[in-house]
Formats: C-alpha cells, structure tokens, sequence
C-alpha cells in the first residue's frame, strides 16, 4: 500500500539520452527545521522554495497542531509567525508525521521541555522505526514517554516541567538525535552539550545560529564535534530560501551518469559538506561531474551539476563517509550495478532503521534485477556488469520507501530489459514532481499494471 492509498506500481524502461535542466524541490532537511524554528521563533518567518513533499506538509500541520501560525502564500513560499521558545501549545489532536522520521524526532525534541503532552503517529513504515533512540535523551531533560514495545508510535510524550539541561554523547552518528537534543536545549537552562562521535548534517546548527541561538561547534581530534548551546535564548524570525535538495537530486544526477548520451544539469543543489558524500564517492567512480556558479543561499553552500555518461569503475566507499550520504546509498548501489567490477559500501547499519531496511530492501531489489550482490549487518557488496549491464526485468518490493522506488525506478531507464516497483506511491513524500521532471529530460517512467 501506498502510505496514502492504494499502491501505485511504476515500469521504467530503457531510453534515449536523458538532456535539459532538473529543477529540483528544495532540501527536505532544511524544509522541516525551516518550519520549526518559525514555529519557535518570536514574530514572521518568511520561507521561498520550501519543499512542498507530504513529509514536510505533515511537519507544517504539526507546527499549526502546537499554535503557531503557517499559511502557504505561494507556490513553496510559506509564512510562519511563531510562538517563541518554549511558547507550544498543547495539541488538542494527535500529531501525524506520515512517513517521515526527521519530522517526528525533531518535533519531539522541540517539545520535549515544554510542560505539554502530546501523541505522535505516523504511517506504517514510521510506525515500525525505533524512537528510543530519541525518547533516552529526551528522559535525561526530565520529559517521559509512553509507547508501543521498543519505544514505537504510536507514543505519548510529555514534556519536562523543571528541565535541566544535559550533556549527551551520541552512541551512533545521526543528525536526528542531535537535532532532537539541541532543541530540547533550547528551552533549558544553562549550556546543552552534544557530542557526535563523527560529523553529521549540520542544518540545525547553521540554522540555529541563524535565528540568533548563541552556538558553538568545537571540532575533536578523534573525528566529530562538541557541540554547545545556551539554553533559553530569544529566537527571531527570519526570512529564508531553501537551497535545492541533494538527496533528491541524486536520482536525475545518476541516472545521466547511467543512461548513455546523457548531459543533464541541476541548478541550485545545495553543497553542504555533510550532504556530499555522494558526488565524492561518484567522482572516484570516474564520473564526469561538474560543478558551477559556487554561491550561499540560506546559509547553505549551494552549486550548479552537470551530470554527463560516464564509464564507471566500482570502488570502496569509506566507512567515515557514511553520515554525508546516509539517504543516497540505494541509488549509489543501482549505478554500483553499472559500474565495472565490485563497489563495496561498509559502516551502513545505520539503513536497516530507515523508512525500510535499505540493505535488505537494496539487495532483494537488485538480485530481482539479476545484479550478483552480497551483503552483513552493516555491509553491501554490488558486483557491477559495466555500462548498460544490469539484465532488469525483475519487480522490486519497495516497502513503502520512497527512496528504494526511485532509486530502481533510475536502473530501469539504463537496464536491459524494464524494471518495476510495486508502490510508487510514497515518492510523493519526497520529491513529489520525479515522475514529471524525469518526463521532461527523456526518461520513460509508466504506470504499470498490477500483477
């Protein structure tokens, strides 16, 4: 099922060069913690080229759910009058997230010091994810929590009346939980400290420092940061433009590096340097990549792609790189299938508590597709045919993961024979306009009929 109706199965088939310009949504990330931080800012957030995916939609219903104002004013323009830190409302509903586990843990985290209750849901791929990981730090501020066995949604969690703040070593790298901590801290007293044992997304913390919290970032020789913020301070509105998101551009990007005579450019992609980890593993992988028209825009560094054909070598992808392009490892392992010889990915447990487990989810989709792949807990190995090798023909089980669907949806435009996803549905979430703007740069994408 579609995580909003019926499923949606969707064919690709093998086309012609793939040419023109991809306007991308704008950067998921960045979209929710926009409308977060309106929400806890004092006075108007005005934001331009908000991603208007389902995932974001819910988290901007969830703000208006704990009393700020948000009214879309046109198309991804969006405006929010806050409520000040420590300002939520107690939802009077309970709050829906849908698909998307950064909206509900950053929400979590932004109530988690305020002297309120409220019950989060979602979809039934959110409703599977582990929140504890988010629910044991939020304990420490003095918030509580109760849910389904292993801390599952549906959960209620109230808010600390007396918070304290905390310092909080993370036992694994992810941007979510230190969001989570840092806007717990927001409305504790005193310093909140954070340390990641190795670099993650640093949105909150550009954007934090933005709305005028007082933040520091210490880098450790060991790898990672300390990260400390001073509680209580006064955020104020800000007006924002929402750099492009390299997640979602990374389907278009790959699938012009796959498809032969492609030449395609994506104006706008942010370039965070926690987000990159994608085109620096591509590039290894000889990919023709060119970067253009290097500028900031929100905060964020942001660049022009050109993605062109390209003959690919597979390769090793370093453990270390994991963080920067934890959403981008299926379409990196459907391009593996093109590439020449095995690329090996480790340090990736980290996929088995996303919307699906993507190793899993990955390795079922490409053996499906007749690609030899061999995979562990925390590792995937994709034994690469060369250019236009992968033989296709095969169905690909999505699990209500919007990324495994586009990721193969991708594989099927350069495979020999063409390749289905059971649900397409949930691609809405993400990156509602794939289907279109793949139409337009040449790629044949079509609904299939259900077997």
């Amino acid at each position: 099922m579609s995580a909003h109706g019926q499923p949606v199965p969707l064919t690709a088939r093998a086309c012609g060069p793939l040419r023109g310009e991809a306007a991308i949504p704008g950067d998921k990330s960045v979209s929710h913690r926009a409308l977060i931080f309106g929400a806890l800012a004092l006075g108007e957030t005005r934001i331009s080229g908000l991603l208007e995916g389902q995932d974001v939609l819910d988290t901007a219903r969830a703000m208006a759910g704990f009393g700020a104002q948000v009214e879309r004013t046109g198309e991804g323009a969006w405006r929010v009058r806050g409520v000040g830190v420590g300002g939520f409302a107690e939802p009077q509903d309970v709050i829906d997230c849908g698909n998307s586990g950064t909206g509900v843990r950053l929400i979590m985290g932004a109530m988690a010091t305020t002297a309120i209750s409220a019950c989060f849901t979602g979809d039934a791929s959110l409703r599977r994810r582990p929140m504890s990981r988010i629910t044991e730090p939020l304990a420490l501020f003095g918030a509580e929590s109760r849910g389904r066995a292993g801390g599952r949604l549906p959960l209620v969690l109230t808010g600390a009346a007396d918070p304290l703040p905390v310092s909080y070593r993370l036992p694994m790298a992810s941007a979510q939980v230190k969001s989570a901590v840092l806007l717990a801290g927001l409305n504790a007293p005193g310093i909140t400290e954070v340390i990641e044992p190795e670099a993650t997304r640093d949105h909150t913390e550009r954007m934090l420092a933005g709305f005028g919290a007082t933040l520091t970032s210490e880098p450790l020789p060991e790898g990672g940061a300390r990260i400390r913020l001073t509680g209580q301070p006064e955020l104020t509105g800000q007006t924002l433009a929402v750099p492009r998101d390299p997640s979602s551009a990374a389907f278009p990007l790959c699938a012009a590096l796959i498809v032969e005579g492609s030449e395609v450019r994506l104006p706008g992609i942010a370039m965070n340097p926690t987000r990159t980890g994608l085109i620096a593993t591509l590039q290894e992988m000889g990919a023709d990549l060119t970067l253009e028209n290097a500028r900031e825009e929100g905060g964020e560094p942001t660049a022009d792609v050109i993605a062109r054909f390209s003959t690919l070598k597979g390769v090793e992808v370093p453990p270390g790189r994991a963080p920067s392009m934890i959403d981008e490892y299926p379409v990196l392992a459907v391009v593996a299938a093109f590439a020449q010889g095995p690329t090996v990915m480790r340090g990736i447990g980290e996929l088995r508590v996303k919307e699906s487990d993507r190793i899993d989810a990955v390795a079922r989709g490409l053996e499906a597709c007749g690609v030899r792949v061999e995979e562990t807990e925390d590792s995937l190995t994709v034994h690469g045919m060369g250019p236009g090798g992968m033989p296709g023909g095969g169905t690909v089980a999505t699990h209500l993961d919007h990324r495994i669907a586009m990721s193969f949806l991708v594989g099927g435009l350069a495979a020999k024979r063409p390749v289905s996803v059971d649900d397409g549905g949930p691609i809405a979430t993400s990156f509602p306009d794939f289907r279109p703007l793949m139409a337009r740069l040449g790629a044949e994408i079509g609904e299939a009929v259900a077997a």
